[in-house]
C-alpha cells in the first residue's frame, strides 16, 4: 500500500475486530476505502499522521492473523486496537477502558500498552480469552485480581506487535456485563463479526423472552463502538 504522506511522519494502524467497530472509525476519521470494492481496508490522514484501519474478525486466532496482515501494510509506528468489551467488577456499560495491563488468559502472559498520549489515565487489567461464557467462580476471581474488562483479541494483537517491535495500545468501551449477557449470543455472529441473520431469527424463535435483552445488547453495542471510535479519534488528534 503506497504511503499517503511524506516519509518521516507517524503511521498508525487501527485494528477493529468487527465491521460494526470499524464503521464508526471510518466515519469519525473520514477514512476512505483503498479500492472501491474493499470493505476491509481504509486509509486517511489526521494532521501529519497517516492512518490505516482494518478488521481482524473475532477471537484470538483471527486477531493474531489480522494483526499480521495489518503489519504487512506498514511499517507502522503504532497499532491501536479499538472496539467493545465485556465489563467486570465496578465497570458499567459505556465506560471507556484504557487498561494498564492486558493478560492472555491461556498463557498468562502480560502485555503493557504504550499509549499515544503520555498523560493517558490508564487503569485496571483487561483479560483476553475465547471463552465467551465465563463461569461465576472465574469471574469473581478475576475481579479480585483487578480485572475490569474482558475481550477476545487484544492480547493476541499485543503479542504480534511486540514480536515485530511495534508499539501498541487499546481503546475499549463496555458494551455489556459479564454474567448478564447469555454466553450463547456469540453464535449470532459470523467469525468475522458480521451478523448471522439466520441464527438470530432461530434464536429469537427459541428464546422469545430474550428478545428485549438482545435489542438492548445491540443498542448498547452500537453506542459503545461509537464511543470507542470517538476516543480513538480524540487520541490521534491530540497526539499528532
Amino acid at each position: 500500500m503506497p504511503s499517503l504522506i511524506n516519509d518521516g511522519h507517524m503511521k498508525v494502524g487501527l485494528l477493529a475486530p468487527m465491521p460494526s467497530e470499524l464503521k464508526p472509525l471510518v466515519r469519525e476519521l473520514s477514512l476512505q476505502r483503498v479500492t472501491p470494492d474493499d470493505t476491509r481496508n481504509y486509509v486517511g490522514v489526521i494532521g501529519d499522521t497517516e492512518v490505516v484501519a482494518t478488521t481482524s474478525g473475532m477471537g484470538t486466532q483471527l486477531a493474531a492473523e489480522g494483526a499480521e496482515r495489518l503489519l504487512e501494510l506498514g511499517p507502522f509506528d503504532h497499532v491501536m486496537v479499538v472496539g467493545i468489551a465485556g465489563g467486570m467488577g465496578a465497570t458499567k456499560v459505556g465506560d471507556v477502558i484504557l487498561p494498564e495491563v492486558v493478560v492472555d488468559k491461556r498463557t498468562g502472559t502480560e502485555y503493557k500498552p504504550f499509549p499515544l498520549m503520555s498523560d493517558q489515565n490508564s487503569r485496571g487489567r483487561l483479560v483476553t480469552h475465547d471463552d465467551f461464557d465465563m463461569q461465576p467462580d472465574e469471574h469473581a476471581r478475576l475481579v479480585r485480581e483487578g480485572f475490569v474488562a474482558v475481550d477476545m483479541e487484544t492480547a493476541s494483537v499485543a503479542s504480534v506487535c511486540e514480536r515485530a517491535g511495534t508499539q501498541w495500545s487499546v481503546v475499549r468501551v463496555i458494551s455489556d456485563l459479564v454474567g448478564v449477557t447469555p454466553g450463547d449470543v456469540i453464535d449470532l455472529a459470523h467469525p468475522d463479526g458480521s451478523p448471522n441473520v439466520l441464527a438470530g431469527l432461530k434464536y429469537m424463535l427459541r428464546h422469545p423472552t430474550r428478545v428485549p435483552g438482545l435489542v438492548r445488547l445491540g443498542r448498547d453495542g452500537i453506542r459503545a463502538a461509537n464511543s470507542a471510535a470517538k476516543t480513538a479519534a480524540t487520541t490521534l488528534r491530540a497526539a499528532r
